[in-house]
């Protein structure tokens, strides 16, 4: 228990028999439940979870019958959460890179009702620039920003971490069936608390590397994959929160911002292949690709703006 609320821990593992140990034995004693979720793995995940299993004890483990991913582990632990009522539940990673000793300030907001779903945040920390692979903060510090803008969570940053916290209440809210499978999933949940106005707060953690964790994250597919799940997210959440639940003229400048940018910049580099390649250009026609290209970036920075107003106390 932690300030009288219930707390379990969802613990998603794939192929982690080398680690999950640490996590269950470094798991404080505020955590009544340790929900361990395997995802179909390969090696002895399974034997060593159960291993910890005791009549009435606080380790439960759950089974995938087929690898789903990630995002798909973190849901099952979700949805036995709400069913059993739990009030704060938290998510740490079954590799050992979630340091235990910063769960209190996760938890903290949420139980106490602050904020309804709290993240991790390690690029608050100074170290994070030496103690993270140098590409994947860059990685990390790129769709963070692209997360903020499909978000509408504009103070979030650090979006890929997965160690977080949420209430009750939000996973009653959410519909988990939905939510992104894979390693996209805390870029998608973002923008879907964001859809049905839940508060979200960032909370420092120390980043956590070289303890033997294996990745399973592989940078070509989540280059790609991340990117187009946020440009799906992004125009989702502006239709069912800005056109659906409430009307906002926000949607205007973004399809305005979103039509002239490009046309512009498209426009005027025709142009400027034009002069190098056949001759001079008029000069109506170069005022005209710069009022495209200038009025559609005033639009769009308007258009983020009056998100940004619109969002200010989901924090």
């Amino acid at each position: 228990m932690f300030k009288e609320k219930s707390v379990a821990v969802v613990v998603p593992a794939y192929n982690e028999e080398h680690l999950l140990s640490q996590v269950i034995e470094t798991m404080p004693d505020l955590v009544d439940h340790i929900v361990v979720v395997d995802d179909c793995s390969q090696d002895r995940t399974v034997d060593v979870a159960r291993g910890y299993i005791e009549p009435e004890g606080r380790v439960v483990l759950l089974c995938h019958k087929r690898n789903e991913g990630v995002g798909a582990a973190i849901v099952t632990g979700y949805k036995w959460a709400r069913d059993h009522k739990i009030d704060v539940t938290v998510v740490m990673a079954g590799d050992a890179q979630m340091d235990p000793s910063d769960l209190p300030n996760i938890i903290g907001p949420v139980a106490t009702g602050e904020t309804d779903y709290t993240k991790g945040n390690r690029l608050f920390h100074g170290e994070a620039w030496k103690v993270m692979p140098k590409y994947r903060y860059l990685g990390n510090s790129f769709l963070s920003l692209l997360t903020k803008i499909a978000s509408g969570y504009w103070h979030i940053a650090d979006s890929q971490t997965g160690y977080t916290a949420i209430s009750l209440e939000a996973l009653s809210f959410l519909d988990l069936d939905r939510i992104y499978k894979n390693y996209g999933m805390p870029n998608d949940i973002l923008i879907r608390l964001n859809e049905i106005n839940l508060r979200v707060r960032d909370v420092p953690i120390r980043p956590v590397y070289n303890v033997g964790e294996q990745s399973g994250i592989r940078l070509r597919k989540v280059l790609f994959t991340i990117p187009w799940l946020l440009n799906k997210g992004f125009f989702r959440r502006l239709f069912t929160k800005y056109v659906i639940a409430d009307f906002h003229p926000l949607v205007f400048f973004y399809l305005l911002g979103l039509t002239l940018t490009p046309g512009g910049f498209f426009f005027g580099l025709y142009l400027l292949f034009y002069r190098i390649l056949d001759g001079p250009v008029s000069e109506t026609s170069a005022l005209f690709a710069a009022f495209l290209y200038i009025s559609g970036l005033q639009s769009l920075f308007f258009a983020m703006w009056f998100d940004m107003d619109y969002n200010r106390n989901l924090r």
